[in-house]
């Protein structure tokens, strides 16, 4: 018996919430990519799924661009319906994929906006005087020194940390954990941060990072902080924990070279087309790191 349509999209989340770990608000994403698509077809009369052609998805697309959306989102709403269309295919609801083929349109390739050394420099020799500011300094620090993403850095707990190796450990997209260096810098500025954070009322003991109230510090603190510091220190531009992100992985790059490293040390997970990552280890990953890293320079024996 033919499931309906919503309920052929609710399993379609269900499975990838459980299968691949896609966090709530993926998730949620996929949910409102795939409501543009039924809004389409209600619109257009068109009885679901068996109306939906290869014909049918190019008139979507057309409609998609004719709403003013961006091709980076048409592009993004196009691939959610091909996974849809590939899980109503395993579910015996479709026989080929209606998107295959159906392209977005092309848009120019925006480089991500870095800072220059100098202006990490600026940004992470803040004066410290309280245990707030030795907090933000070790999160600017760390940001720089491992290219984390915002996510990473928040969730981060006491037990990931293992300064005597000069490591921290982060959970990543699809929950994904990754070992990754932490430079001499960084190393300093948590050991001084942990000293402080003694100071604070901690109801989170677990988290590495707390706020003033001594709960697990917010992604949305942690943005209102970078753009506080940043301002405070000169820099004349937004800056924000994803530009931190950006800024390691290109003077990472510019010294070293080692394109396959830097892509592991941000967790890129492309396995289809670079598969060689996999056979990098760790102790390869290190001492790129600690050559090319302007700020890294590990203590010896790490």
């Amino acid at each position: 018996m033919p499931h309906s349509p919503q309920s052929d999209i609710d399993n379609y989340l269900t499975v990838l919430a459980v299968e691949r770990q896609l966090s709530a608000h993926t998730i949620n994403a996929y949910r409102r990519d795939i409501t543009k698509l039924i809004e389409f077809c209600n619109d257009k009369s068109l009885f679901l799924w068996q109306g939906l052609t290869n014909h049918v998805v190019r008139q979507f697309a057309a409609w998609l661009h004719m709403q003013n959306m961006s091709a980076v989102s048409i592009k993004r709403i196009l691939s959610a319906g091909r996974g849809l269309s590939k899980y109503l295919i395993q579910q015996g609801q479709l026989k080929s994929n209606p998107f295959e083929d159906v392209r977005a349109p092309k848009t120019a390739k925006r480089l991500p906006k870095t800072l220059s050394v100098d202006q990490v420099t600026a940004l992470v020799e803040l004066d410290v005087a309280d245990p707030l500011s030795y907090r933000d300094k070790a999160i600017l620090e760390l940001f720089y020194s491992s290219g984390l993403r915002l996510a990473e850095l928040c969730n981060i707990d006491l037990n990931d940390l293992n300064l005597a190796d000069g490591m921290v450990r982060v959970t990543g997209k699809g929950n994904k954990t990754r070992d990754l260096p932490v430079g001499k810098m960084a190393d300093q500025a948590i050991r001084n941060w942990l000293i402080q954070r003694n100071l604070l009322a901690i109801k989170d003991y677990e988290a590495l990072f707390i706020s003033k109230r001594g709960t697990r510090i917010s992604p949305r603190t942690i943005q209102q902080r970078v753009k506080y510091w940043a301002a405070k220190q000169g820099i004349d531009i937004p800056v924000s924990p994803h530009m931190l992100r950006h800024s390691f992985a290109s003077h990472l790059l510019e010294s070293s070279g080692e394109l396959r490293a830097v892509q592991e040390l941000l967790g890129h997970a492309n396995i289809s087309t670079t598969q060689i990552y996999t056979h990098l280890d760790f102790q390869h990953l290190a001492e790129v790191y600690d050559d090319a890293h302007p700020r890294a320079k590990n203590k010896p024996g790490t």
